[in-house]
């Protein structure tokens, strides 16, 4: 049972409450809609030097975190199979709480990439795929921040956190310019490391709900079925492009 919001991390910025999550969500939505229209008239933005420093920073984010999430886990000595969250308000329970609250807020940060491809007038690349993955991952993770920050979450955490360093560092690459593309070769291999972890974590979660964890089962249910849609939107986003798209 998850009914019981954790006092360590209620009063936190944006976990309070889940207003202000619902209206980021609701903006979103609404940049999404209207942008384009907006962008219909205008020439595309060209954002390179911005770009560049976005990218340069999720990915310094994305290390940050990443290095957090697995030095903590040792530290507290978790199991890769089944780990309580710690509610405890230990110095390496506090931390991990931390790190799970800073991949939350980087979710809010990553609503930055659909604005971007509006702006540059790059519609193609807002799919129903981008949307659904960044809109959700808002409500995702508000809800393990405010209810289990920690335990089998790290898990989740740790391999995104990891692929995102490769993810931002791609898009980093790609923000120079065309004469960079001859060195992103690379792009089906990322796609492969996304299905790779996704794939990993259906295993965790699945793993969690048919073994004795400690660990609420209706957060593992609602992992383990997000991740399946994740795996069944990237194999369609596989196929159509490096598969189809080579025929």
């Amino acid at each position: 049972v998850f009914l019981f919001s954790d006092p360590r991390t209620d009063p936190w910025p944006l976990v309070y409450s889940p207003l202000p999550v619902t209206l980021l969500f609701a903006f979103y939505l609404l940049v999404v809609a209207l942008g384009p229209f907006y962008m219909r008239q205008r020439k595309p933005l060209n954002l390179r030097g911005l770009l560049i420093a976005y990218n340069l920073t999720m990915m310094a984010l994305s290390s940050y975190m990443f290095y957090e999430f697995l030095v903590t886990s040792t530290l507290d000595n978790y199991s890769y199979l089944c780990q309580p969250v710690d509610y405890s308000r230990s110095e390496l329970g506090m931390r991990m709480a931390r790190v799970c609250w800073w991949f939350f807020f980087s979710k809010v940060i990553e609503l930055l990439d659909t604005v971007f491809f509006i702006l540059r007038k790059k519609q193609e690349q807002v799919t129903f795929l981008h949307v659904y993955h960044h809109a959700t991952m808002l409500f995702n993770w508000w809800s393990g921040v405010k209810y289990v920050p920690g335990g089998q979450a790290f898990f989740i955490g740790m391999l995104n956190s990891f692929v995102h360093i490769f993810m931002y560092g791609y898009y980093a690459l790609a923000s120079l310019g065309p004469r960079m593309h001859r060195y992103l070769w690379w792009k089906r291999y990322l796609t492969i490391m996304q299905l790779c972890q996704f794939v990993a974590i259906a295993a965790h979660s699945f793993y969690n709900l048919v073994t004795e964890c400690p660990f609420p089962d209706g957060f593992n249910i609602a992992v383990f079925l997000y991740i399946l849609s994740l795996i069944v939107l990237f194999l369609r986003f596989y196929y159509q492009t490096y598969t189809r798209g080579k025929q």
